[in-house]
């Protein structure tokens, strides 16, 4: 997720709704039990190949539609970007945890979780994911990318994709910011410092782009993640089809377009079998179409921030304010559809959250802060994503932001990121009328046609 650019949330929900929703999911999942598939087709282990040479196995885009061995596919999907670090097994993981957490995501309904495969170092920089999955250039934690194993066998298991998230925009996996000072021994001036300036960090990671050197440790770690054997598995991830899809960096942005066709162009030739995507905003963080135009770019995708980008103020308890947020979101995602289908790629809707009632008694960041307005976006937004797919628009799914399941602050490893406070856009696993909310909305995605036209 972005920066801050504003301010925060709130909501109403239908109880009957809820109960039906919730109705319909167990009836979807059990009939996915009776009949031995999984809720977003085949599992990702069948054989064969396609018409186009691809393993039958690994998703990919047929026009703006998903499929797997001629069926459709949907993304039914969270972020949980801290799924690599709960697989360490030390101290600073939890593999138990990590276990409990995907089974509740794949009883809602999850097929699909956007996570980090990268995070650099050094451990003592602030802000971070730590331990870092390459403390310095070239040098990695073993424990850490063992992780990484971990987490994509018991996805694997669970007939569940990852998105794999291979840099970062934002200071808290270290990325693009941290591949600069690594190239010249620079301070990073961090905007959240006391005193720091939002554009003075922002032109400091833009130079990115322009280093030599950094792009070739970048291209090193996507080469040394894309060639890497799963030590649980024993495959190579190049040859894993519980990998979704390779994501150049979280949230790009101010990019050469010769960046996003040079490097996916680099992909594609270590692996021509997954799909490779940018991790783009969409239009708040650049040109939608000159961002997902390269033919090395499978499908496109945008995220939606409303309190961050200042359409939003969680404090605000009046329905105008709410009302405001849902109005800017579904124009946000009805231009991106119109957009991502004359590309004539699926798009998917990566990111999006909202706050809990920060008007409570019990404060913004509290998990026993009441969550009725994010209920009703959310709610708003499951809503155009599933007409505009029944209208057959490119919208193939979503992502929610973002899954804390059991955790609570303040464990670093809720669903917000060490920058942010815990508890911001968390989804708890006592969060039951979003998750019903959700159910309801995974078993609408799940229950479109699978035959392609």
């Amino acid at each position: 997720m972005p920066m801050i650019e504003a301010d925060a949330a709130n909501g109403m929900n239908d109880p009957a709704r809820l109960r039906a929703g919730w109705l319909v999911a167990i009836a979807a999942l059990l009939l996915c039990a009776c009949d031995g598939t999984e809720a977003g087709g085949e599992s990702p282990d069948a054989g064969g190949s396609d018409a186009a040479g691809v393993p039958s196995a690994f998703v990919r885009a047929v026009g703006t539609e998903f499929e797997q061995g001629g069926r459709r596919q949907v993304v039914v999907g969270t972020n949980f970007w801290q799924g690599m670090n709960l697989g360490v097994a030390d101290t600073t993981g939890d593999r138990a945890r990590l276990g409990r957490e995907l089974d509740r995501l794949q009883a809602l309904g999850v097929n699909n979780v956007r996570v980090a495969a990268a995070s650099e170092g050094p451990d003592t920089e602030k802000y971070r994911v730590v331990p870092s999955l390459q403390p310095a250039p070239g040098t990695y934690n073993e424990l850490v990318f063992q992780g990484l194993d971990y987490l994509l066998a018991e996805l694997g298991l669970r007939h569940m994709r990852a998105v794999m998230m291979l840099n970062n925009y934002w200071e808290w996996t270290g990325g693009m910011a941290q591949y600069v000072s690594w190239s010249d021994g620079s301070a990073i001036p961090y905007r959240l410092d006391p005193g720091g300036v939002y554009n003075v960090y922002i032109r400091y990671v833009d130079r990115f782009y322009a280093c030599t050197t950094c792009q070739t440790y970048y291209r090193n770690h996507i080469q040394t993640v894309i060639g890497r054997v799963n030590t649980v598995t024993g495959r190579l991830y190049r040859d894993d089809p519980t990998i979704f899809a390779w994501e150049l960096a979280n949230e790009p942005r101010d990019y050469p377009p010769e960046w996003i066709d040079e490097t996916a162009g680099f992909i594609k030739s270590l692996d021509p079998n997954h799909m490779v995507t940018v991790g783009s905003e969409g239009t708040w963080g650049g040109v939608f179409k000159t961002t997902h135009a390269s033919p090395h770019i499978d499908y496109t995708t945008c995220h939606i921030w409303v309190e961050n980008w200042g359409k939003y103020t969680a404090a605000d308890s009046t329905t105008a304010n709410l009302q405001a947020a849902v109005d800017f979101a579904l124009e946000y995602i009805d231009v991106h559809n119109t957009q991502a289908v004359a590309l004539g790629k699926p798009l998917v809707l990566e990111e999006f959250g909202l706050a809990r009632d920060a008007w409570a008694p019990t404060g913004g960041y509290d998990p026993a802060t009441p969550v009725t307005y994010r209920d009703t976006y959310y709610q708003s937004l499951f809503v155009e994503v599933e007409s505009l797919m029944a209208a057959q628009g490119a919208i193939a799914g979503d992502n929610f932001w973002a899954w804390a399941g059991e955790a609570r602050p303040p464990s670093l490893w809720t669903g917000d990121p060490p920058h942010e406070t815990p508890g911001w856009y968390s989804v708890y696993d006592q969060d039951a009328s979003t998750l019903a909310i959700f159910t309801a909305h995974a078993a609408a995605l799940h229950s479109f046609p699978f035959g392609l036209p």
